[in-house]
């Protein structure tokens, strides 16, 4: 757990694998960075190609699936964590179907290899349950979203909850890369299915909802709380 965060930080709600699970450790030092501890972590070579600079964004994020996207306080932090703390105690724990390196629009990211509606269920709660906390996002960031070419849906979603890849739009998905060419896919796909091994793929659960915060724009993401689900 980390300290409330200043005036202006952002939070988020993402799934993140446990401490004890050799996805959290192997997923880490493949993006360079712990988000539970903060600290940098040394990452495996890629023949010809930058890692550091591959993995850079979702290195800024942590290793995460997105469930509410990261949004700026409209009230407390007290409020928040509270607000927080009451969607995780009724939603109940499942199972997490496993996971493989899939394409997403030609970012590289861990997807579930079989359909699992409690997914949705839980993204659709966390984006619902805390949007009376989330402050309407300035302008600049609607025209900022609005460039990457927004469906009609996709602009109504923006418009009344701040992002526009929620409810039937979202996608689970934990980013490993940004996007690449094909040239770069050739390379970047093998060498990431091999360092993450059988990770993906173990038997895991649903337990716990985490709290991220980033302290300001361009700093790195944290877990500030684990909310374990006692639904």
């Amino acid at each position: 757990m980390i300290g409330a965060p200043q005036p202006g930080a952002r939070l988020a709600l993402y799934w993140a694998p446990e401490l004890d699970d050799p996805l959290h450790r192997l997923g880490s030092a493949w993006l360079g960075r712990d988000a539970e501890t903060g600290a940098a972590l040394p990452q495996p070579s890629l023949p010809g190609l930058d890692i550091a600079e591959i993995t850079a964004d979702p290195r800024l994020y942590g290793l995460h699936a997105t469930l509410k996207p990261p949004f700026r306080l409209a009230l407390s932090w007290v409020e928040a964590v509270a607000a927080a703390e009451a969607l995780a105690a009724r939603l109940a724990p499942f199972d997490l179907p496993p996971l493989a390196v899939r394409d997403l629009h030609g970012f590289l990211a861990l997807r579930e290899t079989a359909p699992c509606p409690a997914l949705r269920v839980l993204a659709d709660a966390c984006v619902e349950s805390l949007d009376a906390c989330r402050a309407p996002p300035a302008e600049a960031e609607l025209a900022r979203r609005r460039r990457a070419g927004l469906s009609p849906r996709q602009d109504t979603l923006l418009a009344r909850w701040g992002y526009p890849y929620l409810f039937e739009e979202w996608r689970f998905h934990v980013t490993l890369t940004r996007r690449l060419t094909a040239a770069e896919k050739a390379v970047v796909l093998p060498a990431v299915t091999d360092v993450l091994g059988d990770a993906p793929a173990r038997p895991r659960r649903v337990t716990a909802i985490c709290l991220f915060t980033q302290a300001a724009p361009g700093a790195p993401f944290l877990i500030a709380e684990r909310l374990p689900l006692r639904g």
